[in-house]
Protein backbone atom coordinates (compact mmCIF):
# COMPACT_ATOMS: atom_id res chain seq x y z
CA UNK A 1 0.00 0.00 0.00
CA UNK A 2 1.41 3.35 -1.03
CA UNK A 3 1.20 6.53 0.99
CA UNK A 4 -0.17 8.39 -2.03
CA UNK A 5 -3.13 5.99 -2.13
CA UNK A 6 -3.75 6.62 1.56
CA UNK A 7 -3.63 10.40 1.16
CA UNK A 8 -6.56 10.18 -1.26
CA UNK A 9 -8.78 8.64 1.42
CA UNK A 10 -10.86 10.54 3.97
CA UNK A 11 -10.11 10.44 7.70
CA UNK A 12 -13.06 8.11 8.33
CA UNK A 13 -11.86 5.70 5.67
CA UNK A 14 -8.39 5.73 7.23
CA UNK A 15 -9.78 4.95 10.68
CA UNK A 16 -11.71 2.01 9.23
CA UNK A 17 -8.62 0.83 7.37
CA UNK A 18 -6.43 0.97 10.48
CA UNK A 19 -8.93 -1.07 12.49
CA UNK A 20 -9.17 -3.64 9.67
CA UNK A 21 -5.39 -3.88 9.39
CA UNK A 22 -5.03 -4.34 13.15
CA UNK A 23 -7.61 -7.12 13.03
CA UNK A 24 -5.70 -8.75 10.17
CA UNK A 25 -2.47 -8.44 12.14
CA UNK A 26 -4.03 -10.18 15.14
CA UNK A 27 -5.33 -13.02 12.95
CA UNK A 28 -1.93 -13.35 11.29
CA UNK A 29 -0.23 -13.59 14.68
CA UNK A 30 -2.64 -16.38 15.66
CA UNK A 31 -1.82 -18.23 12.45
CA UNK A 32 1.92 -17.81 13.11
CA UNK A 33 1.61 -19.18 16.63
CA UNK A 34 -0.42 -22.16 15.45
CA UNK A 35 2.12 -22.91 12.70
CA UNK A 36 -0.18 -22.15 9.77
CA UNK A 37 1.59 -19.02 8.55
CA UNK A 38 3.75 -19.69 5.51
CA UNK A 39 4.76 -16.14 4.60
CA UNK A 40 6.67 -14.66 7.52
CA UNK A 41 7.03 -11.33 5.72
CA UNK A 42 3.26 -10.85 5.98
CA UNK A 43 3.56 -9.66 9.60
CA UNK A 44 6.16 -7.07 8.67
CA UNK A 45 4.07 -5.86 5.75
CA UNK A 46 0.95 -5.46 7.91
CA UNK A 47 2.85 -3.54 10.59
CA UNK A 48 4.25 -1.17 7.97
CA UNK A 49 0.84 -0.63 6.38
CA UNK A 50 -0.61 0.23 9.80
CA UNK A 51 2.20 2.70 10.43
CA UNK A 52 1.68 4.37 7.04
CA UNK A 53 -2.07 4.68 7.57
CA UNK A 54 -1.67 6.12 11.08
CA UNK A 55 0.92 8.61 9.83
CA UNK A 56 -1.33 9.86 7.03
CA UNK A 57 -4.26 10.03 9.47
CA UNK A 58 -2.25 12.22 11.84
CA UNK A 59 -1.23 14.46 8.92
CA UNK A 60 -4.91 15.06 8.17
CA UNK A 61 -5.76 16.03 11.74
Amino acid sequence: MKASELRDKTAEELVDLVSKLKRDLMETRFRRNSGQLKNKWELKSLRRDIAKAVTVLKEKQ
